[in-house]
C-alpha cells in the first residue's frame, strides 16, 4: 500500500494554503497534545478541516483515520472529495451496501457500520478492524439528537477504544461543555474547542407581498421596529379570513434575483410542496447563455448514461437552473443535482429540512418558506436548531461576503416568529440512548453482566440524568451527613443504659394504660353510688369536680352550698377551692368525699346573683368566699380507692420512681436521646424513600436492559445470560428489531423460497407501515403470502411480551407494497415499475436498499442454512441494478 512518507511534524502551511482561524489553530494543537476534541462551530465555518489535518497527520505517520457520517449520502460525498484531495487509491468507503477499499488508510463509513465493528471486539479493546487506526472523526456529531440514530452515536464514543483519538464535529448546541465532560469521563482527556464565528456572516431578511426588509435592528438582537408598526397599525396585506397573505415563490425569487441573491436552497416541508414549486416556477430562466450550455452538456450526458433516472416534470426546469431535492427523488438525480448546484449552475433548489443535514451544497441564500412543521402531534413552531442549521447553509467560503437566510410571511407565522428563531440560542443536545435486543446480545456474547451494565450506565442519557439529579444527590449526601453525625451522638451513651430506660418508659406506659382502665372501671361501677349519694348530700360536703359540662384540667375541691331544681335532676351550686362558683350536675361529680367533715357554712352565704343557675356555669366569688375557699382541704383520693386500683397507682408510682433515679433522667440528656433516636428513623425513612425515587430515574436505562434480557430468555436467545445459537444469530444481525428477524430466519418458514420470492418476504420485515394512500398494483405471489402468514403467531407472542415490559421496538410485517420488490427482482424495468405504484421513486428505492441491506446480512448469519444463504445471496444479485445499487464514481 503506498502510504506517504512519515513526517515528524507536519507543515500547516503546505497543506492548507490559507490562514487558519484561531478555532481550528487550538483543535489541531489539542490533537497535537494526544487528546480528543469536541469542535462546535457554526455550519459552513470549516470544522472538516479539523477532521483533515487528523487525516493528513495520520498518513505521515503510517497510520489510518476513520471519517464516520450518520448517512449514506454524506458518506458518497466524503468519499468523492477525499479521493480528490488524496488520491482514489488512499481512500475506501464502508456502508451498509457498499464496500470500497476497506484496508485503506482513509476510510469513510456511517457512524452505524463504526458501531458494529466495535461489536466485535471486548468493549474499550482494539480489535482486528482498528488495528493502527490513530483517529475516528464523528461528523454531525449532533446527530446524538436524533430520535433513530442517537444510540448510534453514544455507543461508538462509549465502546471506542481509549488510546484512539476522537474528533467530534458538531454543530453549535447548548450544552457543548457536558458533551465534552461525558466524553472526558467516558473516553478520555477531550478539549472542547468553541467557536461562534463564521467566516461568512448571516444577514436576516422577510419576504412579505410589500417587499424585503431586514428582518433585525441595526444591533442585531430584535426585531425591525419597522416591521413591528407595520403589524400594529395593521398594514400588512389581508387574504383569505383576514390573515396576512404570503408572497408567491416566483415574488420572492423575484426579490432574490434583483439584489443578486442567487444561488439559493429554498426549504419547503413536503416533497409534494417542492415539485409543485418546481412546476410553478419551471419556466423561468435563472441562468446565462454560457452557463446554460454547460447545464446541457452535463445533464445530457448523466440521461444517456442513466436514461432512467430522468425526473418527469423536473429534466426542464434544470436545463433552466432550477430544481427538487427530497427524499422522494432517485438518489442519482439527486446526486446530479447536488454537483451542478456545487459547481454554481443550479439557481435556486427547493428543498426539505433533510438538505441542511451535513449535505455539502452552499449557497448565497437560504430561503426558510414556513417556521411551522407537521409532526405526529400536530404543528409546532420550528426548535432554534433547526432554524439555525438551514440558516447554516447561506454564504458560500471565499464565494460570498455575506449569507443572506430570508424568512416569508405566512397566513400564521410573521416577522415576530421569524425574529425569535433568528435570535435564539441553539438548543442543547438530548440524549436518545435506548437499549435494544443487538446491544444485550452482542455485550453478553463478550461481557458479564456488571461489566454490561456499567457500559450502559456510561451512556449521555445517563450522564444528563445525573446531572438532574444532582440535587436529589446533594439531599441525600447531607441526609446521610446528618444520619452520621446523629448516629455518632447517640454512640456517645452506654447503649445498655438507653435498653433499661427505654424498657422503664415501655412499662410506665403499660402499666399508666392498666390504672386508666382500672380507674374507669371504677368510676363507673361508683356511678350509681354517687347519684344515690348525691340525693342526700346537704350543704357544707365535700365534692371532686370534673365532667361533662365542667371541663377543667384537674378535679376541682368544692363544698356543696345549695341544690337549685334542674330539668330532670338537681343541679349543684358549689363553691371550689378556687374561689369560683359552678353550677354542677350529677355528671360533673367526680367523688363525693364522706371521709371528709361537712364545713360549716354561714347560713348568709348565697350565689352572686351574676351566678347564671345552668350546668357549666361559673362566675368568681368575692373576700367572704375566698375565707370558705381556703378552708376546703384536699383529700387523699387514695382512701377512696378500690384495691386494684390502690395496688395499680402503686406500680406506676415504683416505676416512675426508677426511671427519676436513673442515670440517663440525673443527667438530664434523656429527653435529647431519644429525640434524637426519634430523628435518627425519620431521616432513615426520608433516605429510603429519595433514594428509592433517584434509583428508579437514574436506572431507566439498565431496567429498559433487563427487560430485554426478560423477552431474550423466554424466546429461548439466552441460557441464563450466555447467548445461545438463537442468540448468536439474533446478535449478528443489524436492524430495528433485531430479535423479531432472528425468530424470522430461524423459523424455517423463508428457507425454501425463490431468490425472489425471498426478496419479497425479506421486505416485508423491514418496510414501516404505509400511509394510507400508499398503493401498489401488483398482487403477490402465494408463496410468500403463505410464508408470512405462517410468522403472524411469533409477531403476536412478541406484541403480548414488548406490551408487558413497556417495549416499542417496531415489529414489521408489511403485506401490502412489498408486490413491488418481487417485480423488480424478477427484472421489471423501473419505469414500469414505478408506473404501477403511488410511491415517489425514492422511497422505492429505500425499500429496495433497505430489503437489499438485511439480505446483504444473512449470508453472514450464523447457523442458517445454506440453502437461505445461497438464495439471499442470489436475490441480491437480483435486486442491486440501477438505480437502487448505489453509484459510487
Amino acid at each position: 500500500m503506498n502510504y506517504p512518507a512519515p513526517s515528524p511534524e507536519i507543515n500547516l502551511g503546505s497543506i492548507f494554503p490559507f490562514d487558519l482561524d484561531q478555532f481550528q489553530k487550538d483543535a489541531i494543537a489539542s490533537l497535537n497534545a494526544g487528546r480528543s476534541v469536541v469542535v462546535c462551530a457554526p455550519t459552513g465555518s470549516g470544522k472538516t478541516l479539523v477532521g483533515e489535518y487528523a487525516i493528513y497527520r495520520a498518513l505521515a505517520r503510517k497510520k489510518r483515520v476513520f471519517y464516520t457520517t450518520p448517512l449514506k449520502a454524506l458518506s458518497n460525498q466524503k468519499l468523492r472529495d477525499f479521493r480528490e484531495k488524496f488520491g482514489a487509491d488512499l481512500v475506501g468507503l464502508l456502508t451498509g451496501d457498499a464496500s470500497i477499499n476497506r484496508d485503506a488508510p482513509i476510510l469513510v463509513m456511517t457512524t452505524e457500520i463504526f458501531r458494529n465493528m466495535l461489536y466485535g471486539t471486548p468493549i474499550g479493546q482494539v480489535g482486528i478492524s482498528l488495528v493502527d487506526v490513530e483517529a475516528v472523526v464523528l461528523d454531525e456529531c449532533h446527530y446524538m439528537n436524533d430520535r433513530q440514530r442517537g444510540t448510534v452515536w453514544e455507543e461508538s464514543i462509549i465502546y471506542c477504544p481509549r488510546e484512539v483519538q476522537l474528533a467530534a464535529l458538531s454543530a453549535t448546541v447548548a450544552n457543548s461543555e457536558q458533551l465534552t465532560d461525558w466524553l472526558n469521563q467516558v473516553h478520555g482527556p477531550t478539549d472542547l474547542i468553541y467557536s461562534d464565528f463564521r467566516p461568512v456572516p448571516l444577514e436576516f431578511h422577510f419576504c412579505n407581498p410589500k417587499g424585503l426588509f431586514p428582518l433585525l435592528n441595526d444591533t442585531h438582537n430584535k426585531i425591525n421596529p419597522r416591521l413591528v408598526k407595520k403589524h400594529r397599525k395593521g398594514q400588512a396585506d389581508k387574504g383569505k379570513n383576514g390573515r396576512p397573505e404570503a408572497p408567491g415563490i416566483i415574488y420572492t425569487l423575484s426579490q432574490l434575483q434583483q439584489r443578486d441573491m442567487l444561488p439559493a436552497i429554498y426549504f419547503i416541508f413536503s416533497r409534494r410542496g417542492c415539485d409543485k414549486a418546481v412546476a410553478e416556477v419551471g419556466d423561468l430562466w435563472l441562468v446565462n447563455g454560457q452557463e446554460s450550455q454547460i447545464l446541457r452538456e452535463q445533464i445530457d450526458d448523466f440521461l444517456n448514461r442513466n436514461p432512467e433516472a430522468g425526473r418527469s416534470g423536473q429534466i426542464a426546469p434544470l436545463y433552466r437552473g432550477i430544481a427538487a431535492h427530497h427524499a422522494g427523488i432517485l438518489p442519482a438525480w439527486k446526486v446530479l443535482v447536488e454537483e451542478l448546484f456545487q459547481q454554481g449552475l443550479i439557481k435556486v433548489v427547493f428543498a426539505t429540512e433533510t438538505l441542511a443535514a451535513g449535505i455539502n451544497m452552499p449557497a448565497r441564500t437560504t430561503v426558510i418558506s414556513t417556521l411551522s412543521k407537521r409532526t405526529d402531534t400536530g404543528h409546532r413552531l420550528l426548535n432554534a436548531s433547526e432554524f439555525l442549521q438551514m440558516a447554516g447553509r447561506a454564504g458560500r467560503r471565499g464565494m460570498d461576503k455575506q449569507g443572506h437566510v430570508v424568512t416569508v410571511q405566512t397566513p400564521f407565522e410573521g416577522a415576530k416568529e421569524a425574529a425569535y428563531l433568528a435570535t435564539s440560542k441553539p438548543d442543547p443536545l438530548v440524549s436518545q440512548f435506548t437499549p435494544s435486543y443487538g446491544m444485550v446480545l452482542n455485550l453478553l456474547q463478550t461481557h458479564t453482566i456488571e461489566q454490561a451494565r456499567e457500559l450502559v450506565e456510561r451512556s449521555f442519557g445517563q450522564y444528563i440524568a445525573n446531572l438532574h439529579l444532582k440535587p436529589e444527590y446533594d439531599e441525600i449526601a447531607e441526609l446521610q451527613a446528618q444520619l452520621a453525625q446523629l448516629q455518632e451522638q447517640i454512640a456517645a451513651v452506654d447503649e445498655n443504659e438507653i435498653a433499661v430506660y427505654e424498657k422503664l418508659r415501655q412499662r410506665l406506659k403499660v402499666e399508666r394504660q392498666l390504672l386508666k382502665t382500672l380507674q374507669k372501671q371504677a368510676q363507673d361501677d361508683r356511678q350509681e353510688e354517687l347519684v344515690m349519694m348525691l340525693g342526700f348530700a346537704v350543704s357544707g360536703t365535700l365534692l371532686s369536680l370534673k365532667g361533662k359540662n365542667i371541663t377543667v384540667s384537674a378535679p376541682v375541691m368544692a363544698v356543696l352550698v345549695g341544690k337549685s331544681p334542674g330539668v330532670q335532676a338537681p343541679y349543684f351550686v358549689c363553691l371550689g377551692q378556687d374561689n369560683r362558683w359552678y353550677v354542677a350536675t350529677t355528671e360533673d361529680v367526680m367523688n363525693l368525699h364522706a371521709e371528709l367533715p361537712r364545713l360549716d357554712l354561714p347560713a348568709d352565704i348565697l350565689p352572686p346573683p351574676e351566678l347564671v343557675f345552668q350546668p357549666g356555669k361559673s362566675y368568681r366569688g368575692n373576700e367572704q368566699t375566698a375565707a370558705i375557699a381556703k378552708l376546703i382541704p384536699n383529700p387523699d383520693e387514695t382512701l377512696n380507692l378500690p384495691p386494684e386500683v390502690a395496688e395499680q397507682l402503686s406500680r406506676v408510682t415504683a416505676v416512675e420512681e426508677q426511671i427519676e433515679n436513673h442515670p440517663l433522667r440525673q443527667s438530664g440528656n434523656a429527653s435529647t436521646i431519644f429525640k434524637r433516636r426519634a430523628r435518627y428513623v425519620e431521616l432513615e425513612a426520608e433516605l429510603e424513600q429519595l433514594q428509592g425515587q433517584v434509583a428508579q430515574q437514574s436506572q431507566r436505562h439498565w431496567e429498559e436492559f433487563l427487560n430485554l434480557i426478560e423477552i431474550l430468555q423466554h424466546f429461548g436467545c439466552l441460557d441464563n445470560l450466555v447467548p445461545t445459537e438463537l442468540g448468536q444469530m439474533a446478535a449478528a444481525i443489524r436492524g430495528e428489531n433485531e430479535l423479531w428477524l432472528g425468530l424470522v430466519f430461524a423459523s424455517g418458514e423463508f428457507n425454501q423460497l425463490d431468490p425472489q420470492h425471498l426478496a419479497a418476504a425479506v421486505a416485508a420485515l423491514v418496510t414501516e407501515t404505509p400511509r394510507p394512500d400508499s398503493r401498489v398494483n401488483f398482487d403477490l405471489s402465494e408463496e410468500v403470502t403463505e410464508a408470512l402468514a405462517k410468522l403472524r403467531g411469533i409477531r403476536r407472542q412478541m406484541f403480548q411480551l414488548q406490551r408487558r415490559y413497556n417495549v416499542a421496538l417496531p415489529i414489521w410485517l408489511e403485506f401490502e407494497l412489498i408486490a413491488i420488490v418481487e417485480q423488480w427482482a424478477l427484472g421489471m424495468e423501473w419505469t414500469e415499475l414505478c408506473n404501477h405504484t403511488s410511491l415517489d421513486e425514492g422511497d422505492v428505492v429505500r425499500i429496495l436498499r433497505r430489503t437489499l441491506d438485511l439480505l446483504s446480512q444473512i449470508p453472514h448469519v450464523p447457523h442458517l442454512p445454506e440453502v437461505l444463504q445461497r438464495n439471499a445471496y442470489r436475490a441480491m444479485q437480483l435486486i442491486d441494478r440501477f438505480p437502487v445499487n448505489e453509484v459510487v464514481e
